[in-house]
């Protein structure tokens, strides 16, 4: 009776669990085997955008161009397209400085002479990209009289293709139309001496191509925007925030000054 009690009460239950403890951890091994892997991609240590603390030297010294294609854009719509260039007014095509500045300029120049401005703004975009957006609004709806070109910045990762897409944007636009390029001073402020040299001496480089490309094409004249932060105390700290964008008063402010004295034929 004693054994027949032990048995029933004590063993049978113990075996029980057992069996169910094994059952559960081989079903949740299996689990683990099953499920997928993250596939996401680690934060980005290169992105001129986000102002990272560590870059890779890369090929000329300023570290390689991350994926932009999902970062921030603002695109004008068709209509607004549409309505600047039968008014004449300013197509404009741009990164993430133009992303930032652009409704200060659209209300300086319209507060100034009036002028609409269409923009094509996207951050991370190097110039090639902004010049293929520039060629696709050229097949779509034509181009109006003058064009800023506010890219450059993300061209200091390969500097010795950015001669070739001024080229390009020049082509495009042809003789006849004015093409006004914002020169480019970059020198990211969280990075080491190292890495600020080769984006200052980098920007001088694709300056001079600017500088050559303007004396083959007399329609193409140059925003020196470099000059004007050089030329100031403290330039690059009082007018850049992190090195590359416009701080949001007085940076912003004289930049989108720059331009709109340009289009205006001021300077």
């Amino acid at each position: 009776m004693l054994k027949r009690r032990l048995r029933e009460f004590v063993i049978e239950p113990g075996i029980a669990i057992v069996v169910t403890c094994t059952v559960l951890a081989m079903i949740g091994g299996l689990m683990v085997l099953l499920e997928p892997r993250s596939t996401s991609a680690a934060p980005s240590t290169t992105s001129i955008t986000s102002g990272p603390t560590i870059v890779a030297a890369g090929r000329y010294g300023s570290g390689t161009l991350d994926p932009w294609q999902n970062l921030l854009r603002r695109i004008s719509p068709e209509d607004e397209i549409r309505d600047t260039l039968t008014f004449n007014g300013v197509f404009m095509f741009g990164d993430s400085i133009a992303v930032q500045d652009r409704p200060e300029l659209e209300k300086l120049l319209a507060d100034r002479t009036g002028d609409s401005i269409a923009a094509h703004s996207w951050s991370g975009q190097p110039a090639s990209a902004a010049v293929d957006a520039l060629a696709d609004w050229s097949r779509t709806y034509g181009l109006p009289g003058r064009i800023v070109m506010a890219v450059g910045s993300n061209d200091i990762f390969d500097p010795p293709a950015f001669g070739a897409q001024v080229e390009r944007a020049m082509e495009i636009a042809g003789p006849k139309r004015t093409v006004y390029w914002v020169d480019i001073e970059v020198s990211r402020f969280r990075q080491s001496a190292e890495v600020q040299a080769a984006d200052r001496a980098n920007s001088a480089w694709l300056n001079q191509q600017l500088e050559e490309a303007a004396a083959r094409h007399p329609n193409l004249r140059i925003i020196h925007w470099a000059e004007f932060l050089n030329s100031q105390p403290d330039g690059l700290t009082k007018y850049l925030r992190d090195g590359v964008h416009t701080t949001e008063s007085v940076g912003r402010a004289a930049r989108n000054e720059l331009i709109a004295d340009a289009l205006q034929g001021h300077v």
